[in-house]
């Protein structure tokens, strides 16, 4: 029979950054990066299980070579850093998990052998003391929490000397004793900046040279980062924005700068992407802008929440809007302002009813 991979990517500092941080931030940041893990698959490798920080993966009967076992983990780890640097540029979120969400860091443990399965319920695992040995070697006496390690059969069969040193990998030998029984391993600690990192969309920044449009003013009874949670977080937009059918948007990603959503309203889509602006240094802005409303070119809604104390601030919001044939002019001077002013103030009204609410229960 032929020796099957073992291979388990394992978000390092996962315990401290979810006792440590806010709930659901942290649970939106761990599984998107969980996601860019497995989209970093690059060898077809079979998903076992998902282990809260870790993925567990294995290849049976069959081992790669040398050199696709360090592409695959180089895509990874590239993976992994790379959308650590997104969540960095592109957050929003003042919170203590958006906040440390880029101090996280990657260990693989890289294993092989003969796998057994086991069956439960119609699911098939790998099962058996290679899969013990596998997550054992987890728990090792490395001293970093970025790092790859090969245990010593799989370095063996693809012939991977702890000698072999590249721009991203400088390998070293390592053994624990796990049940009086030695395992050796060599490992090699990944610098990020040896990394070449995917690269992203920044920010996009807007600037105006003239007054907004509209103008919206109210003072809340919460904390300016309270207030921009339900702001930015799509899952309550149908508690406070009215007529709207419903809201599309990844339940698994906190809002950042170039996040994107769709208001449907009457069937027909309305694509929002996040923006910014320059704003004062204590105050927290967040912005979005479409192309689809009819008669308008562009429009651009900003929140802009300055605190006043750790339980009160004011919010104000800003709509832009840009229409260059004199035929929009025209229907947004007779009817759209109208109506824009309208819908601005009921949900601002409605934002402030619906924390008054939720916060008093």
């Amino acid at each position: 029979m032929a020796k099957s991979l073992l291979f388990i990517p394992d978000i390092s500092g996962y315990t401290k950054f979810i006792q440590t941080t806010e709930v659901e931030h942290s649970q939106h940041v761990i599984s998107e990066l969980l996601e860019v893990l497995v989209s970093a698959n690059t060898e077809n490798l079979k998903l076992a299980e998902i282990e809260g920080d870790a993925l567990f993966f294995y290849k049976e009967d069959e081992i790669p070579s040398q050199e696709r076992l360090l592409a695959q983990i180089e895509a990874m780890f590239t993976a992994f850093h790379s959308h650590l640097e997104l969540l960095k540029k592109n957050r929003i979120c003042p919170c203590n998990a958006c906040a440390t969400a880029p101090n996280l860091e990657l260990k693989i443990i890289a294993h092989s052998g003969d796998l057994q399965h086991i069956e439960v319920q119609g699911n098939r695992k790998p099962f058996g003391q290679q899969v013990i040995e596998a997550h054992r070697l987890l728990k090792n006496s490395v001293q970093s929490d970025n790092y790859v390690l090969v245990s010593r059969s799989l370095a063996l069969e693809i012939q991977l000397s702890y000698t072999y040193s590249s721009k991203l990998f400088r390998f070293r030998q390592g053994s624990d004793t796990y049940d009086e029984k030695s395992l050796e391993y060599i490992y090699s600690v990944i610098e990020p900046g040896n990394l070449t990192l995917n690269p992203f969309e920044s920010p996009k920044k807007v600037s105006f040279k003239r007054e907004a449009n509209l103008n919206v003013f109210q003072e809340f009874p919460i904390s300016a980062e309270g207030l921009l949670e339900y702001i930015t977080n799509y899952v309550y937009r149908d508690k406070w924005v009215k007529g709207v059918d419903k809201f599309e948007f990844n339940k698994n990603e906190v809002t950042r700068h170039g996040s994107e959503h769709v208001c449907v309203i009457n069937g027909k889509n309305f694509d929002f992407v996040t923006v910014t602006k320059n704003v004062n240094g204590n105050q927290i802005v967040y912005g979005e802008m479409t192309e689809s409303p009819p008669f308008i070119d562009k429009l651009y809604q900003f929140y802009t929440i300055t605190p006043i104390n750790e339980k009160r601030c004011k919010l104000l919001t800003e709509v832009y809007w840009e229409a260059k044939s004199p035929l929009k002019k025209l229907m947004i001077t007779l009817f759209v302002k109208r109506v824009f002013k309208k819908n601005t103030n009921d949900a601002i009204i409605n934002l402030s009813r619906f924390i008054e609410e939720i916060e008093n229960v």
